[in-house]
């Protein structure tokens, strides 16, 4: 089975960013995450959705193809 959740440190690593950044991403609501108790999640979705806006942000809407962050291809897609 695969993940569908991560902490805020595993998300910040697989977008190659650090906890702080990762962090202010969330609190921001450009990374949407959940809150489990007193945790707080990142769905494996979101970090998907957050790279493929990037993109889109910054190449345009002819980008529209998979998510080019290498640190992010490995995790899995909840589709």
């Amino acid at each position: 089975m695969s993940r569908i959740l991560y902490p805020t440190r595993e998300a910040a690593q697989l977008l190659g960013v650090g906890l702080s950044t990762a962090k202010a991403l969330v609190k921001s609501g450009e990374l949407r995450s959940v809150k489990i108790g007193h945790s707080r999640r990142i769905p494996a979705e979101a970090l998907h959705e957050y790279v493929q806006r990037l993109d889109t942000e910054q190449n345009g809407e002819a980008a529209g193809g998979p998510a080019p962050a290498a640190s992010v291809e490995n995790v899995p897609s909840i589709h």
